[in-house]
């Protein structure tokens, strides 16, 4: 157990080491916010300031005066604001930062030089002042130091204010030489942020001063023995304002920090302590005036208080004896009480008990599923083996017979050849014997030449006997190369196989790799305060994103445990498709989650959906990294299963653990799946819609066709162009419906395999629920669209109503898109159809907004036409008074609309 918190310190001082490089980089820039944040959040974790020391004197800080720079402000930053035992633990570390100041002589290459020995100069005056007085923080705040320290000796006082005036000296000189050395052209963020804790040091430093030069006047009361301090005070306080302003005109730095605003004259301490003494002593006439009053008004009070007094007497006799009746009375019921409460404690047992029971009767079924699963899988690689190894056999059989039949072509031919050389040469043999026996009968008979003759053609015979000799044993050899040459084929050709089996596994962890990085960055995104997350989501479709998440996850990992079955011979293709639909489906999960946050009633709720979703994400990045090579290197192919396997149910675990945070948000869903078949309620849904929005262009035909006595051109043509631009929405929407039921009928014949339409839905029943419910939103909203329109025709709806309707079409069309995208195959051509008839209604919604917002606009104008010239004074400042109440009164009817908005749509989805 020791390790894990020595691991953490190790892994934090890792983190540490690449902050302080990153914040002390050579860019000329400003040091970043959260770099140096995360050094100051170190201290206070740690109560320690050496492994921050530490990890800047490694960093190379002096090759660059950028750097050298960027650190002293940095270590300004943490002495400001680090733990309290960062300032003690500085004193030490003085000497390091004076040679910092160490070889800046001039202007230096990119002019810092000067205001290095200037920065070097102040610190060192810091902590002398901190070692002086050890009760000052960072910061001098004020409140903190009267807290651990009371002056009672005025001297003492005399002499902290001279020390801190003396400092605030040094800050006002080195802001100067900061201003001057700013570049005319170029980037002077480094400089200015600098500034940055200048401005903070110095602002508390002057109220420290002007609150303990109030206190010491209020204690001596010696105006003369500290006119000193208040002309110093004074001049100061005038060197503050301009310095407060000159860094006011800095856009750079008002966006870091808020500048101090102190009034163009100082505080008059004198006479604000004589105020003070008049107020005292009137306040004191005052109390002496109103102390008979209080006497007269206390006897009163005695003799009221004497009679209520009486009355409750007698009341409280009365009450004590019908509190004892009641008390009889309580027991007996609190003993009827006992023993139903003992009844129910019995009952909540059995129902815990049964709950308990259905859980392990659940985990023991997954059980099952898992071992049939292994159990086929298994089956399958063991027979997937066994052919693909009586396939190698057959090859290496057929490729023995093909080497035997070739060299036995080849040896056949040799021998027939050697066959006719050695019958030549034996025919020449009994040619040269014959000639040999007629060279004797001549030698006898005492020819000389014949002898000679006889002799050439016995070393003729010696040279072809050894070269038959020489090809004999050739041909051995030849025998013997051939089983050689074999095995080095065979070595050659198992290296191939590894090399490309090596290529394999650098694309699949490349391709693990991105995927990580897909789910790093949707992590980044779910904790990051600038992403809100998808603001459209609801529950349903992120449990279907859920569900989408944890199938690819199956699948990803049944492709996974196939490239390992397969070896040398794995396709990777299928693998590549899984990792990435995978990391796809975790980032919409983290997305969508985020985006439902807003639906969440309390801050403990969306904290452990938050939480959730992370630890998802979290098993995800390490489900990745787990599988690549080097780490899978060494292990059998059945350990390497076992990794998939484990890695894959925890990811599964976390994804049932965040669809059980999700179902909060939505307790209502899960119940369409016992009524009846899924398959006839979705084509009921999608027929229902399609009807709806038959019957509402039907509508607007017989709106089109109504009298129009009565009404003006101009009217007439707002009626016809909002009417237009409702058909063009219902048309659109008509051809959306159409495209659905298609794209939804291509999902389930790709997905549902040999099983039925409805054990598909109800395999997938999360996102068969969103889908419905999208159906049913598009047909609402559609009928209260048309409603709305003839309310505006009729001028019983206003048209900010006729908008608030066209944007639920838009955004219900959208959900209905969004369920379908979920299950929606690659490179699809209807759900590509059904993503242009998804824009076609929201251009149809957006023409028919701008021709409302063009009538209000109208509207207005026709309300606005006052000339404001020919008001009076008064009136012009009465109309600007009572514009500037109504636009509170909106801002406050708004913010409150908002909100019960947010709790309406918060029930909505409870109730979906």
């Amino acid at each position: 157990m020791a390790a894990v918190p020595d691991t953490r310190h190790t892994k934090t001082d890792q983190e540490l080491a690449i902050n302080i490089k990153k914040a002390t980089n050579p860019d000329e820039t400003a040091p970043k916010r959260k770099h140096v944040r995360s050094c100051i959040v170190y201290t206070w974790d740690h109560r320690s300031s050496q492994a921050f020391w530490a990890g800047m004197k490694v960093q190379p800080i002096l090759a660059d005066e950028v750097q050298t720079f960027k650190a002293l402000i940095t270590v300004h930053k943490v002495l400001q604001e680090g733990h309290p035992n960062t300032l003690r633990e500085a004193m030490a570390q003085r000497g390091w930062i004076d040679s910092l100041n160490r070889g800046m002589g001039g202007e230096g290459v990119r002019g810092y030089s000067p205001l290095i020995r200037e920065y070097v100069y102040y610190l060192l005056a810091k902590l002398s002042f901190h070692q002086q007085h050890p009760e000052f923080n960072g910061t001098f705040e004020y409140e903190e130091y009267l807290s651990l320290k009371a002056i009672n000796d005025p001297n003492e006082g005399y002499e902290t204010i001279t020390d801190l005036m003396t400092l605030q000296d040094k800050i006002e000189q080195f802001q100067k030489l900061i201003f001057s050395h700013f570049r005319h052209v170029g980037n002077n963020e480094c400089r200015i942020s600098s500034l940055v804790p200048l401005v903070q040091e110095s602002y508390g430093i002057y109220k420290f001063i002007t609150s303990m030069l109030r206190a010491m006047h209020s204690t001596t009361g010696d105006v003369e023995a500290l006119s000193p301090l208040r002309e110093r005070y004074d001049a100061q306080h005038y060197r503050l304002v301009k310095f407060y302003y000159e860094c006011s005109n800095l856009r750079y730095l008002t966006s870091l920090i808020t500048i101090p605003k102190l009034p163009q004259d100082p505080p008059n301490l004198v006479k604000g302590l004589e105020n003070e003494l008049a107020q005292i002593q009137g306040h004191y006439g005052q109390q002496i005036t109103s102390k008979d009053e209080q006497i007269r008004a206390l006897q009163e009070q005695v003799n009221t208080w004497r009679t209520k007094y009486e009355a409750l007497a007698k009341l409280y006799s009365q009450l004590r004896h019908e509190h004892l009746d009641l008390l009889q009375k309580f027991k007996s019921v609190q003993l009827k009480a006992a023993s139903a409460q003992e009844a129910i404690e019995r009952r909540e047992k059995l129902e815990r008990e049964i709950k308990t029971k259905n859980l392990e009767l659940a985990d023991m079924i997954r059980e099952r599923d898992r071992a049939l699963h292994d159990k086929d899988r298994l089956q399958g690689a063991n027979k997937d083996e066994l052919e693909k190894l009586k396939r190698e056999l057959r090859m290496a059989l057929d490729r023995a017979d093909n080497i035997e039949r070739s060299k036995g072509n080849e040896l056949s031919t040799m021998l027939s050849k050697y066959n006719r050389e050695m019958a030549d040469l034996e025919e020449a043999l009994r040619l040269k014997s014959r000639a040999l026996d007629d060279a004797q009968a001549k030698i006898r008979n005492g020819d000389s030449d014949l002898e000679q003759l006889l002799r050439d053609k016995e070393e003729e015979l010696e040279v072809y006997k050894a070269g038959m000799d020489q090809t004999l044993i050739e041909l051995n050899e030849l025998k013997l190369n051939q089983g050689d040459t074999d095995t080095v084929i065979d070595g050659q050709i198992d290296a191939l196989i590894m090399a490309n089996l090596d290529k394999i596994n650098d694309i699949i962890d490349s391709v693990l790799q991105s995927g990580v990085q897909r789910v790093d960055d949707a992590l980044y995104e779910l904790d990051s305060t600038m992403q809100a997350g998808n603001q459209n989501a609801s529950p349903s479709y992120v449990l279907s994103q859920i569900e989408k998440a944890s199938s690819s996850a199956m699948e990803f990992a049944t492709a996974f445990n196939n490239f390992i079955a397969d070896g040398p011979n794995a396709t990777h293709a299928e693998l590549i498709k899984a990792i990435n639909v995978f990391a796809g489906a975790l980032a919409d999960v983290c997305s969508n989650a985020k985006g439902i946050t807003r639906l969440a009633t309390d801050e403990k709720k969306s904290d452990a959906l938050m939480n959730g979703t992370r630890q998802s994400a979290s098993s995800t990045v390490k489900f990745f990294r787990g599988l690549q090579s080097f780490r899978l290197e060494g292990m059998d192919p059945i350990q390497k299963t076992d990794v998939v396997i484990n890695s894959n149910n925890e990811v599964q675990m976390n994804l049932q653990k965040l669809n059980k945070l999700v179902e909060t948000f939505a307790p209502n869903t899960g119940k369409l799946a016992g009524k009846g078949d899924l398959g006839d309620i979705v084509d009921s849904e999608l027929s229902k819609a399609a009807d709806a929005i038959a019957a509402a262009a039907a509508r607007l035909a017989k709106l089109k066709n109504k009298p129009r006595e009565g009404y003006s051109t101009y009217e007439l043509k707002v009626h016809d162009g909002i009417l237009d631009a409702a058909m063009a929405i219902t048309n659109a929407i008509a051809q959306l419906i159409k495209a659905a039921t298609v794209t939804q009928q291509e999902i389930v014949q790709a997905g549902r395999g040999s099983s039925s339409r409805t054990a598909f839905y109800k395999k997938n029943n999360r996102w068969t629920e969103g889908l419905i419910s999208a159906a049913k939103a598009v047909a609402s909203s559609t009928n209260t669209l048309i409603e709305t329109a003839d309310g505006v025709l009729s001028n019983r709806n206003s048209p900010e109503q006729l908008i608030v309707a066209s944007n639920d079409v838009a955004a219900s069309t959208a959900q209905l898109v969004a369920a379908s995208r979920v299950k929606a195959g690659f490179m699809s051509k209807s759900q590509e159809n059904l993503e242009q008839a998804s824009k076609a209604v929201g251009a149809a919604c957006r023409a028919l907004v701008r021709q409302v917002q063009n009538m209000i606009k109208d509207r207005n104008a026709e309300d606005e036409a006052v000339d404001y010239s020919k008001l009076g004074a008064h009136e012009f400042k009465v109309r600007e008074m009572e514009q500037q109440v109504e636009i509170l009164q909106l801002e406050n009817s708004l913010s409150a609309a908002r909100h019960r908005l947010g709790e309406m749509r918060k029930i909505s989805y409870q109730e979906d």
